[in-house]
């Protein structure tokens, strides 16, 4: 029988047919290595610590035995014999075994655009599938491999793009080259290269003059700025301060180095919500298209697409993804269907502070994708980069030192409890020590007043009026920053200051009109005044905006859905939470409602077990709500889940 080794999409076994052949999967990837070692052969230790690491090694060369002893009976029963084994030693038989694995040298002779061909073929799967080891000499291997594979098809590509082509070798030109730069980026030759392969010198030139341009009369803009008032926002801009530059994207810095580097994107693989897979089909390649659009700018770097797909199919390690490798900008996309018509909607979402600082819906459904979708890659990575080019020239002028206070302060926001309000606003003391008008100190410093006001309960006065003060002090300073109002609204609130909240997150959010966490605090301003068909709106914008949303948004979802007599809508809400454990008081009182006294008296037990002493009408009494219904609404319900 001949069978031949699958490594690339799905790591199998198959026979001359392709259909598969059950194998154990350790000895898939024992297989795989050993093709790659010079002989063909390895001894016993160093394949238990390629397959299993640092794990106890009497239990892992017992394994490997039981692992060899499987393989050895299942060849038997194959009528092949293409491992053995003597002593410490274990061979493969290369000849007795085909496949598809790359290894450098290989196929030298063969015509180049037959050698692409095949490798684009195989390239354009993941290596090893799904297969995975935390053996860090596995891991070693893994990256040897993908050099390897990147070699060939940089080599092979290099060679063919010299000779002369068919219109079909020009698109496997193309193709190659996208997948050279899903995995190498950065590399000058690499992109130049593309650049002429994808015949953009004139857009990439038609881009640079805009950015020159853009870039003049954004700080002509800046200027101008500072001398004009707004409108919309009379009663709580002040009109003598002049503007400063604005803050809103810079990597994330180590104490050994504060200097602010170069801006980091990342677009995340597009999402089909349409009806029409043909649109889904083409996203993917319309987002490659964008990105070979970011690739001539030296201003921004451009997380490879090929990382950008893995970590997208796994939305629970995205943040440490993106905290670890640096990433301050995500683009992503989704292609819908809106009222019959089919839509590209794309957000840039700034991760330091999770603000929607771009967003715009593109309608597809009117064009000839195939022939269109460069020109729509186009107006995108334009819109997008002329963002960025936006922010980082507003934040020229920014003092380095007072930026990295400010960042390590805003980590310890991350987590609300009082220590870290006091670690974070020690490092915002130290910020504005260097810079005394930095507005983002400002105004999350004044954020650490209000937060202790509401962990402690304790009514003390004097924390938010610091908290006004200091986001008051912030938006005088910065005119145009949105997290001031936002915090002057939050400190208003909580002083029962409903209409003067109210107006300060209304400025907020016509200033970042994409900011998820400015909409959601609207939102809760808005509950608060006792406006829940509003609120809900806004929170549903927020979620919106921010899926992977915090678990204040969707507590504030369910409090004004609990206001609107939504009872099951709020329970609803309140199970997405990441610890719905936070609103075991609205949860009691949303299952008293519904007449579930059993289930309410759940909550009520295991709220009591951490606050013995809660008393509902003392409480009620410090939480501001601008009307007696909605305070008689919630104090029924908590007395009938018998609190």
């Amino acid at each position: 029988m001949a069978l031949v080794l699958k490594t690339f999409g799905r790591l199998q076994l198959v026979d001359e047919d392709g259909n598969g052949v059950a194998f154990p999967e350790k000895g898939l990837l024992l297989l795989a290595y050993l093709l790659t070692t010079d002989q063909g052969s390895a001894d016993r230790t160093t394949l238990v610590s390629f397959l299993w690491g640092d794990a106890d090694r009497d239990d892992t060369l017992a394994t490997l035995r039981k692992l060899i002893s499987r393989m050895k009976a299942r060849q038997i029963e194959l009528g092949i014999n293409i491992l053995s084994s003597q002593g410490n030693m274990v061979t493969l038989d290369r000849e007795s075994l085909s496949s598809d694995i790359l290894l450098s040298g290989t196929e030298e002779e063969v015509e180049p655009f037959s050698r692409l061909k095949h490798l684009v073929k195989l390239m354009n799967q993941p290596f090893l599938g799904p297969v995975h080891s935390h053996s860090r000499q596995f891991q070693r291997w893994l990256a040897e491999r993908e050099i390897c594979h990147i070699e060939l098809l940089g080599n092979t590509l290099r060679t063919a793009f010299r000779l002369p082509r068919s219109q079909k070798e020009s698109e496997l030109l193309r193709k190659a080259a996208v997948i050279l730069f899903r995995t190498e980026p950065k590399d000058p030759d690499t992109l130049q290269m593309l650049i002429q392969i994808f015949q953009a010198e004139e857009e990439v030139a038609s881009l640079r003059n805009h950015f020159e341009q853009r870039r003049s009369s954004i700080l002509r803009g800046i200027a101008a700025r500072a001398r004009s008032d707004d409108d919309d926002a009379k009663s709580l801009r002040p009109t003598s301060a002049p503007a400063k530059p604005k803050l809103e994207a810079a990597l994330p810095v180590e104490p050994e180095d504060i200097r602010i580097a170069i801006p980091r994107l990342v677009l995340l693989p597009p999402k089909n919500q349409s009806a029409r897979p043909q649109a889904g089909f083409l996203a993917a390649s319309l987002v490659e298209d964008i990105t070979i659009g970011f690739c001539a700018f030296n201003s921004l770097e451009v997380i490879a697409p090929y990382s950008a797909v893995q970590i997208g199919h796994h939305m629970e390690t995205q943040k440490a993804f993106f905290e670890r490798h640096r990433v301050n900008y995500i683009l992503d996309t989704r292609i819908s269907n809106t009222d019959d018509d089919v839509t590209l909607f794309a957000q840039l979402i700034f991760f330091d502070q999770n603000q929607i600082v771009w967003a715009e819906r593109f309608s597809l459904d009117h064009m000839d994708l195939v022939k269109d979708r460069r020109t729509v890659a186009r107006r995108i990575a334009l819109s997008v980069s002329s963002e960025i080019e936006r922010h980082e020239t507003l934040r020229e002028d920014l003092n380095p030192i007072a930026y990295h206070r400010y960042l390590v302060g805003r980590r310890h926001l991350a987590r609300l409890t009082l220590p870290n309000l006091r670690r974070a606003r020690k490092e915002m003391k130290a910020a504005l020590s260097v810079s005394p008008d930095f507005a983002p100190a400002l105004s999350s410093m004044a954020r650490t007043y209000s937060k202790e006001w509401l962990l402690t309960a304790r009514g003390d006065a004097d924390l938010l009026q610091s908290a006004e003060i200091l986001a008051k002090q912030a938006t005088e300073t910065r005119p145009d920053f949105a997290d001031g109002y936002r915090e002057f609204g939050v400190a208003k609130l909580l002083q029962g200051a409903f209409d003067e909240s109210a107006e300060a997150m209304e400025v907020a959010e016509s200033l970042a009109p994409h900011y998820a966490d400015v909409i959601a605090d609207y939102a809760d301003t808005l509950v608060h005044c006792s406006l829940p068909a509003m609120a809900l709106r806004k929170i549903e914008r927020a979620i919106e905006l921010n899926p992977l949303a915090p678990d204040t948004y969707f507590w504030t979802a369910a409090g004004a859905n609990y206001a609107l007599g939504a009872f099951e809508e709020s329970l609803d809400y309140i199970g997405q939470m990441a610890d719905p454990s936070l609103a075991d008081r609205l949860s009691a009182a949303s299952w008293a409602m519904l007449g579930r006294q059993d289930k309410a008296r759940v909550f009520v037990r295991r709220f009591r077990e951490g606050n013995p002493a809660f008393d509902v009408d003392k409480w009620l009494s410090a939480v501001p709500s601008k009307e007696q219904w909605h305070k008689d609404l919630y104090r029924e319900g908590l007395k009938k889940a018998g609190f």
